[in-house]
């Protein structure tokens, strides 16, 4: 009770910090209602993902709260070391026999039964080091030359995260690393300079890697191959039109019967769609749209450069996220496998989600308001 009590010190903290929880644990309903069936044909255990999701959101809670009573400036002195951390566990993942491989793509560090994602880890690792960085070197950061070491770092991670292949996440790392340089102070005509080569390369990556031009053709005319490419598209899309305004009823959904691939991960917004309808749907974006407000409102009110700086990064990352996930899933862009925070399963996520919020959560208790 009283680590709770020095969490609710003002409005700001009380609103992230409940529509956190609240997310985290619709998350575990929806995780077992869209795995339940997979789970019990895979493993003989139909709360095999939920035991696994339950694991992560309990660390996460410790971390969470760990770091909300933690002064966050110390974090302050660690951005060369974070970085020099993403880095190396993005090199690591590429190794053979301790980054594991699954479905064409190695993505996870494993140590025996102990496995997780490390480019969720790095990501966050690369806010630290550019609210770090920009904090430093205020004054520099309204030059093209004192922002490089930004650009520097942001496309190495980029590059790394592109060599798993794992291009989702590196779309977010790029929207938020141009987020991060435009609050940081980087000229306007500095910026859109630098938006063009980085917009540029997208086509480019699509078109070296034939299962990305495959997922594009799918995106246009996904009925072209419904059995294959645009199979899951079209799944996912069943499974929103089902739900209709107010859905089928929860764990009713006909989607998740090994119709829908990664229906507890990456396309769970869909089993959402279908079970809760489009109210429900809209209920949860919602919810993620006032905890990204009361996100970036913490970080206006910080008290200081560096703690500003660091909930924009924390929230934005969210922002991104959730946006291009409902993007995917809906069909408004190309498939790429990106989870929904909180919410779907993932424990590493999770974990890390919840570890943000944890810092955005002191920030709020040392901020003006």
């Amino acid at each position: 009770m009283k680590v709770l009590n020095k969490v609710f010190y003002n409005k700001n903290a009380i609103i992230i910090f409940f529509i956190t929880i609240a997310l985290c644990i619709f998350g575990l309903i929806m995780v077992y209602s869209a795995s339940s069936y997979n789970a019990q044909n895979l493993y003989g255990n139909s709360t095999y993902f939920l035991n696994k999701q339950i694991i992560g959101f309990l660390l996460g809670l410790v971390a969470m709260l760990i770091l909300a009573n933690v002064n966050y400036n110390f974090l302050a002195k660690l951005y060369i070391p974070a970085l020099i951390l993403g880095i190396v566990l993005l090199v690591v993942v590429l190794i053979p026999g301790v980054g594991i491989s699954n479905y064409g793509a190695r993505r996870w560090i494993g140590f025996g039964a102990f496995s997780f994602q490390a480019s969720e880890v790095a990501k966050f690792c690369f806010i630290l080091f550019c609210a770090g960085y920009m904090t430093k070197n205020a004054t520099k950061m309204t030059t093209f030359k004192g922002s490089l070491p930004v650009l520097l770092a942001g496309g190495i991670i980029c590059a790394l995260i592109m060599l798993e292949p794992n291009m989702s996440v590196t779309i977010c790392v790029g929207v938020v690393m141009l987020t991060m340089l435009l609050i940081g102070g980087m000229q306007p005509k500095h910026l859109a300079l630098m938006s063009i080569p980085i917009a540029s390369a997208i086509p480019l990556l699509i078109l070296l890697e034939p299962y990305r031009l495959k997922r594009l053709f799918a995106f246009i005319d996904p009925w072209a191959s419904p059995q294959g490419e645009g199979f899951q598209l079209i799944q996912s899309l069943y499974a929103l039109g089902a739900g209709g305004m107010f859905g089928t009823g929860l764990f009713n959904s006909r989607q998740k019967y090994a119709f829908l691939p990664f229906s507890e991960s990456d396309f769970i917004f869909s089993i959402i769609g279908e079970e809760l309808g489009f109210v429900g749907a809209v209920m949860v974006l919602l919810l993620f749209f006032v905890l990204i407000y009361f996100g970036y409102k913490v970080a206006i009110n910080a008290k200081n450069r560096f703690g500003c700086y660091l909930g924009v990064g924390i929230t934005s990352i969210l922002a991104v996220q959730v946006l291009l996930n409902v993007a995917v899933v809906s069909g408004a862009v190309p498939p790429t496998g990106l989870p929904l925070p909180f919410i779907s399963a993932g424990s590493t996520s999770l974990v890390v989600f919840m570890a943000a919020i944890g810092v955005l959560l002191n920030i709020s208790k040392q901020s003006r308001v």
